[in-house]
């Protein structure tokens, strides 16, 4: 009895095993906007599922993953959002060997288009006036869902004369369904960096030489360099169209004034693409730049832009339709994190 009295109560005093905890689950969309590289950035607004979809040059550090090409993250907030992945990449034995700057994906006859700017520096073009300029220009890419993925469309020839030194391309469709694409002529070629647009067919190929919009040195808030300098240039960047609520046509672009990125607007005075384009005065200064306009689940109008112009990080703007412009409300820092916010 005295033994069996023991060893209950050596059971009783015994350790008893507890279960680990299990580990909690990693949130579906644990990054921030701060955690996030975001050159060029560009949100799409799928209202079927309630996602936004926002567009970058793919980064190893974020995919694991080494291609040349697009990355995207998804939010149901703007605020929380995705581990990356990749939805295109460059194949290869394509022309190009780097970039993957500013894409854009646009709805087209059914189907999602990634517009997206590539280079190779090692294939040069012909100098001009001490200018050596190479390959680099916008491609295309097509999906039938935003998550893609996308695949090249004409073996990844520029939609541009290869000849001509392009990046930043967007598409533009005019009231009568038409569609173009509007992008920037590099300076590092032409030295005074233009905005120009060229007229696409149906499948989105050129279908007619390009029209000149405008200058860099028509802003009169733009840093203005020598021109007789072959290293030296007037920056055109990220154009992107905007029709407003009283059908003015504005175009959001960004060039540098002498403290660093500019993000600006310009105004076609004609309603159209082929303007005349008069000069507004920028929306955000700072080293912010290359942004586009966009409409929240709700409807309201924001705009996305990247700042500081190296090691970038996504900026989101509150903003305002005024029928010929759009103005800065503010910048929503609830959303970006940002601790020292612009406007």
């Amino acid at each position: 009895m005295f033994r069996r009295l023991i060893a209950l109560a050596a059971a009783l005093l015994a350790p008893v095993a507890v279960a680990a905890k299990p580990a909690p689950p990693t949130p579906p969309a644990p990054l921030l906007m701060p955690d996030m590289p975001l050159h060029d950035p560009w949100i799409v607004t799928d209202r079927a599922t309630g996602t936004y979809h926002l567009f970058t040059r793919n980064e190893r550090a974020m995919t694991k993953d080494a291609r040349l090409g697009i990355m995207a993250y998804t939010s149901r907030d703007l605020k929380h959002w995705t581990r990356p992945r990749i939805v295109f990449a460059l194949p290869p034995g394509t022309w190009a060997n780097d970039g993957a700057w500013a894409p854009e994906v646009h709805r087209w006859r059914g189907r999602w288009y990634l517009f997206a700017t590539f280079y190779n520096d090692a294939a040069k073009l012909s100098p001009v006036s001490g200018r050596q300029a190479v390959r680099r220009g916008t491609i295309l890419a097509v999906a039938d869902t935003l998550g893609g993925p996308f695949e090249v469309v004409r073996n990844a020839a520029p939609v541009v004369d290869p000849g001509t030194m392009t990046l930043d391309g967007t598409l533009h469709v005019d009231p009568a369904g038409k569609p173009w694409m509007v992008y920037a002529h590099e300076w590092v070629q032409i030295g005074d960096g233009t905005i120009e647009a060229v007229p696409l067919t149906d499948t989105l190929a050129a279908a007619g030489p390009p029209r000149l919009l405008f200058r860099a040195s028509d802003a009169d808030w733009a840093k203005h360099e020598d021109l007789t300098d072959p290293k030296a240039g007037n920056v055109t960047d990220g154009p992107e169209l905007f029709r407003t609520r009283t059908g003015t046509l504005l175009m959001l672009w960004s060039s540098y004034d002498k403290d660093g990125y500019v993000q600006a607007q310009a105004r076609s005075r004609s309603g159209r693409i082929e303007g005349p384009w008069e000069q507004l005065p920028p929306l955000v200064r700072a080293d912010s730049g290359h942004g586009m306009l966009f409409r929240r689940l709700d409807g309201a109008l924001m705009m996305v832009l990247h700042r500081p112009f190296n090691n970038a990080r996504g900026k989101l703007y509150a903003m305002r339709d005024l029928g010929d412009r759009v103005e800065v409300v503010r910048e929503a820092t609830e959303l970006d994190g940002e601790t020292r916010p612009t406007h």
